[in-house]
């Protein structure tokens, strides 16, 4: 009687206990379970050319926001290069801002991209702020130069 007992008790605490947190692949995407679609390199060239064609004339080419339409909208958009800027903003929130627009951004009809078009691009932009080069480090300041008289 008592095996059955601790083996009903072991399943019953393997099932209720906490999963460990999974990491991210090197370079990975990071997504919520929210979003269906996967980033295979067929989906996000996808979703490149959408962005290319539907996002990048407001929020440029490399997603920064620093775009000649978007100053002259007095629009000041989010650096997307920056993986800051869109940490607060789950999968579907970003999804629903493509899709019913925001503020002055159109929305983006569902005859011009369907849903799996559209979760692409979200995979996508969280993806801009990966691709940026890092900055070379500051050179350092020459001995000479910081000694008084020289």
């Amino acid at each position: 009687m008592l095996k059955p007992l601790l083996l009903l008790s072991a399943a019953v605490l393997f099932v209720i206990a906490p999963t460990p947190p999974t990491t991210l692949a090197a370079g990975a995407v990071p997504q919520d379970a929210s979003n269906p679609v996967k980033p295979t390199a067929a989906n996000l060239e996808k979703a490149k050319k959408l962005y290319g064609q539907d996002c990048a004339i407001c929020h440029g080419d490399n997603g920064n926001g620093k775009t000649d339409l978007a100053t002259s909208m007095s629009v000041t958009l989010a650096d997307w290069t920056d993986p800051k800027s869109l940490a607060a903003l789950s999968d579907q929130q970003l999804f629903d801002i493509i899709r019913k627009g925001k503020d002055k951004m159109p929305a983006e009809d569902a005859g011009r991209a369907k849903n799996d078009e559209v979760w692409g691009l979200v995979t996508y932009i969280r993806g801009l702020s990966k691709n940026q080069p890092t900055p070379p480090p500051a050179a350092p300041a020459p001995a000479d130069a910081a000694k008084p008289g020289n």
